[in-house]
């Protein structure tokens, strides 16, 4: 079963070392410990765990493989921040900075940077408050937090200098694009998700607002 699941990893991220994938052992043993006490992801989800949530979130790596500065919005359960973060723990220089206003789930993601010594801050507080503090990441990354016209106003300033932005969204996001238009131009690239068929990561970049 082990095997199995090392090769849908490999299959949704690309390269992944062994190492790795024992850190997200690691953190799905972690993610259950404390889903049982606190609420991190919809019950529903958590018999699928891996695939609903992991492989998910580790699929953004695809996208940007070389990425060393990442920002997660809204990172709740810790998806796909701490995911992420577990990519970047071997990688010399990365960093990866999660805003979590939930004083409960932020005592949850420092827990697991803390226990797999990931190179990550958590920021507990409202996003609105932290994201100007935060420069201009490589990476914006948000999973399950809003809809697109508002996300794109929390992230603006991280995405305004060059940053770029891989945002998960589910069926609806065609009319998400077409409500941020309206105020926002942007370079759009539609990723299909390798996990969920119904749905897409959104790459954007070049964020601008509309004039007049």
């Amino acid at each position: 079963m082990m095997e199995a699941r090392f090769v849908e990893l490999k299959q949704a991220a690309g390269t992944v070392s062994r190492e790795t994938f024992e850190d997200l052992l690691a953190f799905e043993s972690l993610f259950r410990k404390w889903a049982a006490r606190i609420n991190l992801a919809a019950p529903s989800t958590l018999g699928d765990l891996w695939r609903r949530h992991i492989l998910d979130s580790a699929q953004l790596i695809r996208h940007a493989a070389d990425a060393e500065r990442w920002v997660d919005l809204g990172s709740g359960g810790g998806f796909p921040g701490l995911v992420i973060a577990i990519f970047l723990k071997r990688r010399s220089g990365a960093h990866l900075d999660l805003v979590e206003s939930n004083r409960k789930k932020c005592a949850f993601l420092q827990a697991v940077v803390t226990d797999l010594a990931l190179p990550a801050r958590v920021h507990a507080s409202r996003i609105e408050a932290v994201v100007p503090t935060l420069g201009t990441p490589h990476v914006v990354t948000s999973r399950a937090l809003a809809p697109l016209p508002l996300l794109l106003e929390l992230s603006e300033p991280l995405l305004l200098q060059g940053g770029r932005a891989l945002f998960h969204k589910g069926r609806d996001y065609r009319r998400e694009i077409e409500e941020s238009a309206e105020d926002w131009e942007f370079d759009l690239v539609e990723h299909v998700s390798l996990v969920e068929h119904d749905s897409v990561i959104l790459d954007i970049s070049n964020l601008r607002r509309r004039q007049g």
